[in-house]
């Protein structure tokens, strides 16, 4: 996107790493243009993301090193002969028309970090709760009990606002414990029954989260921009997702943000922060790492949309609160909290994490706001492989399933479960559990129980909507992307 916009800090194309971080006479791959159709994923594991941060593999006894962001190339060759060409090359913009008009003509951070140096779910979780609760990978046993730290969502209905989870598949955010409560059953809506039909009725609750179709099936292609499936089918749910919150009449009150949880293992030359980043909780993570999260991952993408930015912003670093802050999936909660007043913060990492209301620089709303975005173009040309193996959060998303339903008592949990899986049996088995989960929502509800272990849920009434307040109260959107 820095051919668009020269003050974004993007590739130039001079951006090279070595095969060999030990040779000063190593080859030198080059960054590129190159990419479509992506396959297969690179790594992006802790110590993947070690290796392509600081050049080297990880070790205990490596002390503190400089970023240097020279590892990729010879990471990826050690995942795989050959895999460094797909480290190594990004997206002309062309090929991502619906970013290329959204960064345009609205807003793009270029300073925006992972929230720790390791894979998806760790850093989903710090989206909505500034935490990952101690965890760098995935940790069974919290999958089942769900991870119990606060969220984002509870600050809010404290505080009288609303909040809803639009999916297209089982929702990750029930990853958190607590929004397996039965009072929050209603805060979830099927995303194609419910979201277009709610934008036009002005009836989005304050907070708002869309998730996309993380399983790849010929009929219903992942959208989510995981390798190996197809981005196209992620611009045109940014599209249609976009082209929805334009037409309601909740547009003038809108801040919607597009964000991926990590950058999955592509190469990015800004040094991620390893100084100054607080510890969210005081939580150590668990062997061989004993990770202490004092440092941040590499940048991600991420897109601000609201008719209160003005075209072609770039936000680079922000402001504070501290002299060490960046903008990290902590700055969501923190941004949440603030536009909204509310009480008091997760935990020490959104208290640090810079916020972007900054951006909301106009003094009234844009009214030359494109109505449509373009059409993308396809990149993959065959059909999704549903029968393909399953990724490693494919593979947590099937074990939380599990766990929701009951099968996690089965002696084939957690491993076993999804030993021979392929991406069309997880697709039956994640919904299948879902529904039933649902179901048994429904009956508790409808018989009165207050609590139930084996949902994990109580009913209670739901948060009542917030009376009418200024814009910065009124609606605040989100959209996370996978890598």
């Amino acid at each position: 996107m820095k051919s668009l916009n020269p003050e974004i800090n993007g590739v130039t194309g001079a951006e090279s790493n070595p095969i060999s971080t030990s040779d000063q006479n190593s080859v030198r791959v080059q960054f590129g243009d190159g990419a479509v159709y992506v396959e297969p994923d690179p790594g992006h594991s802790f110590q993947a993301i070690y290796e392509q941060i600081f050049g080297q593999p990880w070790s205990a006894d490596n002390g503190v090193l400089a970023p240097t962001m020279e590892g990729f190339v010879q990471e990826a060759e050690r995942e795989k002969k050959g895999l460094s060409e797909t480290v190594m090359n990004g997206y002309r913009p062309e090929a991502l028309a619906v970013y290329r008009e959204l960064v345009g003509e609205f807003g793009v951070c270029d300073r925006w970090f992972a929230s720790l140096p390791a894979s998806t779910q760790p850093n989903r979780l710090y989206v909505h709760s500034a935490t990952s609760h101690g965890a760098t990978g995935n940790d069974t046993e919290k999958l089942i009990k769900g991870y119990p730290q606060k969220t984002i969502f509870e600050s809010l209905e404290e505080s009288g606002f609303s909040f809803g989870i639009y999916y297209q598949y089982p929702p990750a955010t029930l990853f958190y414990r607590n929004l397996r409560k039965l009072k929050y059953i209603d805060n979830f809506h099927q995303f194609d029954l419910d979201f277009k039909r709610h934008c036009e009725e002005g009836k989005l609750p304050n907070y708002v989260v869309v998730e996309q179709r993380y399983f790849d099936t010929k009929l219903s292609p992942a959208n989510d921009d995981h390798p190996s499936h197809d981005v196209s089918q992620g611009q045109k749910f940014v599209k249609h997702v976009y082209e929805a919150l334009r037409a309601s009449p909740q547009w003038n009150d809108m801040l919607f943000v597009i964000i991926y949880d990590e950058h999955g293992g592509f190469y990015d030359h800004v040094p991620t922060p390893v100084t100054g980043v607080p510890s969210p909780d005081d939580i150590v993570g668990p062997e061989p790492y004993n990770f202490r999260f004092d440092r941040l991952g590499v940048r991600v993408p991420a897109i601000l949309i609201s008719p209160w930015i003005e075209r072609g912003t770039v936000l680079h670093g922000p402001s504070g609160p501290y002299p060490t802050s960046e903008f990290e999936h902590s700055s969501i909660p923190a941004t949440v909290k603030k536009l909204f007043n509310l009480k008091e913060f997760l935990t020490k990492r959104d208290a640090w994490a810079g916020t972007f209301e900054c951006v909301l620089t106009r003094e009234t709303p844009r009214t030359d706001c494109p109505v449509t975005l373009p059409e993308p173009v396809k990149l993959r040309e065959t059909e999704a492989n549903d029968k393909a193996e399953l990724s490693e959060f494919q593979q947590e998303l099937v074990q939380m399933a599990a766990a929701l339903k009951g099968d996690h008592r089965k002696d084939i949990y957690p491993h076993k479960l999804v030993q021979n899986m392929k991406v069309s049996d997880a697709t039956k088995y994640v919904n299948n559990a879902f529904n039933q989960f649902l179901d048994e929502c429904q009956k508790a509800k409808t018989s009165g129980t207050h609590d139930s272990s084996d949902i994990v849920l109580c009913p209670q009434t739901p948060p009542k909507r917030a009376s009418s307040r200024s814009f910065a109260q009124k609606l605040f959107s989100c959209l996370i992307c996978d890598h």
